[in-house]
């Protein structure tokens, strides 16, 4: 088998890992190479839109321990707050590096940066480029990328198998879609930033590629994840396509309003309103809808409004032409003139691959970053334009260690024995040899409408159950599988398959940890169990991976400043 060797693998090409390229190539007798299943600039977040939080105002009152404040509280709790103090205080220097690098940030009108309200936080933090800020950040990133020629690019790669011996990382089985060669690249230091997988819902505001495939790899490769129980809805995904209404239309001043025409957030956060954090407000909709007061929607898509109209042309044309034009050419509505149908949507993974401060695992040479670790950042509840700024944060911190840590290392760890390399080339293409009467894309559809129907905004102990129990049934019929494409070279059949499996596997952790943490918190609510229960859930759950479903386990939450409260808006 053909073997490739770099210093450091970065595995995604979305903010956090193009950030974490950057920083380890910054040095430039270290050997680089990014890897990703699409071309660069496909990564999911090009579709980032609202913002991204920093504290650049302290002169007017913002401070790194108001937004360090806001984040724990949003979190209700579940964070680590020395990661979220880490946090705050380096995102302002990533903000100005972006300003170097060429991102054409909104302005004030007096030229400096310009920044907007976002549900949760209580300064107006998130800085923006119009409602196009995952691009440009993700274009400026990519440019800047340029610069550097000790980065090897491996575009259209399906990295298949994390390989680890003796608690040490040394290296990945990768399929090269364009070609259909299977390789080794062996490495000292490996660094995962995937993003999330929301795509195991059927209503998601995600990518088609969000299928958590460096999740999966991690778990089956022994790595615990953490927290996965705890996924977000965005508030606004358009009806009845998903795609993202950003927080944004709400920052600059939108309401919700119910099929009675009110604005029926202020009965939920009367101080925050439509600006509250995204689990309340998922949770304020759904609860309209089931109650009978919102609009009667396609495929049982019931949905309520968000209103733009009295913001008028300029300010929508100015601060949200993206989200005027997905309207108009989408839904055929034009949101000057006529309100946006809306509902929560699969959105994020608070929890993610574990690691720790410095985004390092319990694996020697293996750091994480962005959406696919969890540092244990957002808690329960992310607040929104938090999610770009800790891509930035988090690639920055893996970047700089993982080079500290290779520059150290004289030689590559040994290279997998022909077998292990064997058996992972057979994991990827035994599936052509299967006359199996199963259908990957069926199955997905399946999966989807499961995770929809009971363990989306509002769970039940019964519905979690019906869940897994699906789920381990689809498991078990991914076995059975028929793939029709033979070929290697862009065969999206069997491509499809292997995101399917890694999406079942994670979909599996996610049911079994929301059943056994019977309290609600954040974004896991329960209706059986409704209250927040800090004597005995104030803690992360790993889960780890065994043939026969996660084993669960439990750590402490790190608490340096703040004491839970009750939480208000």
């Amino acid at each position: 088998m053909m073997s490739k060797k770099h210093d450091i693998i970065v595995l995604g090409s979305g903010l956090a890992g193009m950030r974490a390229t950057i920083e380890a190539a910054r040095n430039p007798e270290v050997d680089v190479a990014i890897i990703s299943k699409v071309q660069l600039m496909r990564s999911h977040s090009v579709c980032a839109e609202g913002g991204t939080a920093a504290v650049m105002r302290p002169e007017e009152g913002d401070s790194f321990e108001l937004h360090a404040w806001d984040t724990v509280r949003g979190a209700d709790f579940l964070c680590d707050q020395d990661v979220v103090m880490r946090f705050v205080q380096e995102m302002p220097k990533e903000i100005l590096l972006l300003e170097h690098w060429g991102t054409p940030w909104s302005r004030r009108p007096d030229g400096r940066i310009a920044q907007r309200p976002f549900g949760g936080h209580s300064f107006d933090r998130a800085a923006f480029a119009a409602d196009k800020t995952g691009f440009f950040e993700m274009q400026t990133l990519y440019d800047t990328l340029q610069k550097y020629d000790n980065v090897s690019r491996y575009d259209e790669c399906y990295v298949s198998s994390i390989l680890i011996k003796d608690n040490v990382f040394c290296g990945l089985t990768v399929w090269d879609l364009t070609s259909g060669e299977f390789f080794l690249i062996q490495g000292n230091a490996l660094i995962i930033a995937t993003g999330g997988a929301c795509r195991m819902f059927g209503f998601t505001t995600y990518s088609l590629t969000a299928t958590g495939d460096g999740l999966a790899m991690a778990y089956r490769a022994g790595l615990p994840v953490k927290d996965l129980e705890f996924v977000q809805f965005h508030p606004t995904g358009l009806v009845p396509s998903g795609i993202l209404i950003t927080e944004a239309a709400r920052g600059e001043g939108g309401y919700l309003r119910n099929s009675q025409g009110e604005r029926f957030m202020e009965k939920y956060a009367p101080d925050k309103r439509e600006l509250a954090p995204r689990d309340i407000v998922s949770r304020s909709e759904m609860t309209e809808i089931n109650e009978g007061r919102g609009f009667p929607g396609p495929d049982g898509l019931d949905y309520v409004h968000i209103d733009l109209r009295h913001l008028g042309a300029n300010k929508i044309n100015e601060r949200l032409p993206m989200i005027r034009e997905i309207a108009m050419k989408l839904n055929f509505i034009d949101p000057i003139y006529e309100p946006i149908p809306i509902r929560p949507a699969a959105h994020y993974f608070m929890g993610g691959i574990h690691a720790n401060i410095d985004a390092a695992t319990p694996i020697e040479g293996i750091w994480v970053a962005g959406e696919a670790g969890c540092g244990s950042l957002h808690g329960a509840n992310r607040l929104g334009c938090n999610s770009t700024a800790e891509c930035l944060t988090s690639g920055k911190i893996a970047g700089d260690n993982a080079t500290k840590y290779v520059s150290k290392q004289k030689t590559l760890p040994p290279a997998p024995k022909e077998a292990v390399l064997k058996d992972a080339e057979a994991r990827v293409f035994s599936r052509f040899s299967s006359d199996g009467k199963e259908n990957a894309y069926a199955l997905r559809k399946e999966l989807q409408k499961t995770m929809d129907s009971n363990v989306a905004v509002y769970r039940t102990g019964s519905d979690l159950e019906t869940a897994l129990n699906k789920i381990k049934e689809l498991k078990q019929r991914l076995l059975d599988i028929q793939v029709n494409d033979q070929g290697r070279i862009y065969n999206t059949d069997l491509l499809s398959a292997l995101e399917t499996d890694n999406l079942l596997d994670l979909a599996e952790v996610i049911a079994a940890g929301a059943l056994a943490r019977t309290e609600s918190r954040g974004a896991h609510s329960r209706r059986d169990f409704p209250k927040r229960d800090d004597v005995n859930w104030l803690k992360h759950t790993l889960a780890y991976y065994t043939p026969t479903g996660p084993r669960l386990d439990y750590i402490p939450v790190n608490i340096t400043m703040w004491q839970p409260v009750e939480r208000k808006y």
